[in-house]
């Protein structure tokens, strides 16, 4: 079995990648040959609804943090719902309905759910393995193994869509989670009684006083934590959703921009593993607010570039720029959220955790949106970037106080 941590990271690595592949081929890759297949602008943008579940994911977690399903816990639920997921894959590449949108909205919505769900007895497992000490390793694993999954997904099963067809890259899919399967069943697990691999953030103040979801809002510093949670990203997020479309209206090829979305994940994964290394040599209290200035020093370049109205070039300096911001700052984030996940209730607080994170993101670009069709790139990017140093400052004038609460929870300065 894998007990050495690092075969730990790893192989949580690879369900995270697995996982997250699915949605991200469907709502982000999937689009362009829609498009090719005569759907219309409306109907692409209702299949992106399909991420919704993803805000339910702290309803989801409540019957995996209560049924044990065999006394399997988090694995046997993990197991589960991965083996449904491969199945929903193998489904959709034998129908592959793309002359009937209701139908694979319905596949699509499904797979969805499914890969949401999934990740939640996942990502609680990780807590439970982990020692404190790695989780902001694991975050910036976890980090990097979503942009990588928006590599491959964004990018090159499309590739193989056009060369194989259409099935085959739900095919590969489903054999990835395949291989998940494999890995999930020889992670070594902690025993559930006598010593413990970590302590919760709360429990290394005080003992567990409040059962369920309100318990989470009473551990030290979580109400600290849940503002950062929902506002250090949303920012970095909505300017990234726009830069696509940007690059397109600039006049560059669509291939072309393809190509860089490509670089900029690549990117946003080497900055997710260098964020959480950052964290961990520098400290938490000082990592935090420097990794949300480089974000607001991202959208003010593009907020500037704009004005300025220059060339490619400086456009793709603060695109780059942005994608390593994105990165560091989702480590360090996921990092976070496995240190505030109680002992006992890792699902209910991861999923509590990501359904406030999933709100916040998906409203921002929304706002963003709109000022971008009344004002243009360049008001839409400095209002970002002016938001941006808002939680810039709250990160200075808090990182302190949550490095404090994690430092006696586990070896992180």
């Amino acid at each position: 079995m894998m007990r050495g941590l690092t075969a730990r990271q790893l192989a949580f690595g690879w369900l995270h990648f697995a996982l997250a592949l699915p949605s991200i081929y469907l709502l982000l890759g999937m689009p362009l040959v829609l498009r090719e297949q005569g759907w219309s602008g409306t109907q692409i943008g209702l299949l992106q609804l399909a991420g919704l579940p993803a805000v339910l994911k702290l309803v989801m977690a409540v019957p995996v943090e209560r049924c044990r399903l065999g006394g399997g816990g988090y694995r046997a639920w993990a197991g589960l719902l991965g083996l449904l997921l491969g199945l929903a894959l193998l489904g959709l590449a034998y129908d592959f309905p793309l002359a009937q949108p209701p139908r694979f909205y319905a596949w699509v919505l499904l797979i969805s759910w499914l890969a949401t769900w999934a990740d939640v007895p996942v990502n609680a497992l990780a807590i439970r393995c982990l020692p404190a000490e790695e989780r902001l390793r694991a975050g910036g694993i976890r980090s990097a193994a979503l942009f990588l999954a928006a590599v491959v997904g964004g990018g090159l099963l499309l590739v193989v869509h056009e060369r194989a067809g259409g099935a085959v890259p739900f095919v590969l899919m489903a054999l990835l989670l395949a291989v998940g399967g494999i890995l999930l069943r020889w992670i070594s697990l902690p025993p559930e009684t006598g010593r413990q691999w970590y302590v919760s953030a709360a429990e290394a103040v005080q003992p567990v006083s409040h059962k369920g979801a309100m318990g989470f809002v009473r551990q030290p510093a979580a109400g600290l934590w849940v503002s950062l949670l929902m506002l250090l990203f949303p920012f970095v997020g909505a300017g990234w959703v726009y830069l696509k479309p940007l690059l397109l209206d600039l006049g560059m090829p669509a291939e072309q921009v393809a190509w860089w979305g490509v670089g900029g994940g690549i990117a946003g994964a080497l900055a997710s593993l260098a964020g959480q290394r950052l964290a961990r040599s520098i400290g938490l209290g000082r990592a935090l607010p420097l990794l949300a200035a480089l974000a607001t020093l991202a959208l003010a370049t593009l907020g500037g570039v704009g004005y300025m109205a220059a060339g490619h070039a400086l456009w793709l300096v603060g695109a780059g720029l942005l994608a390593c911001a994105m990165g560091a700052l989702s480590g360090v984030m996921f990092g976070l959220m496995m240190h505030f996940a109680r002992s006992g209730y890792q699902a209910l607080d991861y999923g509590l955790q990501a359904s406030l994170f999933t709100l916040s993101r998906l409203a921002v670009p929304v706002l963003a949106g709109i000022l971008l069709d009344r004002l243009g790139y360049p008001a839409m990017f400095t209002a970002l970037a002016l938001g941006m140093a808002a939680v810039t400052v709250m990160a200075l004038l808090g990182g302190r106080v949550l490095q404090g609460v994690i430092s006696k929870s586990g070896k992180v300065r």
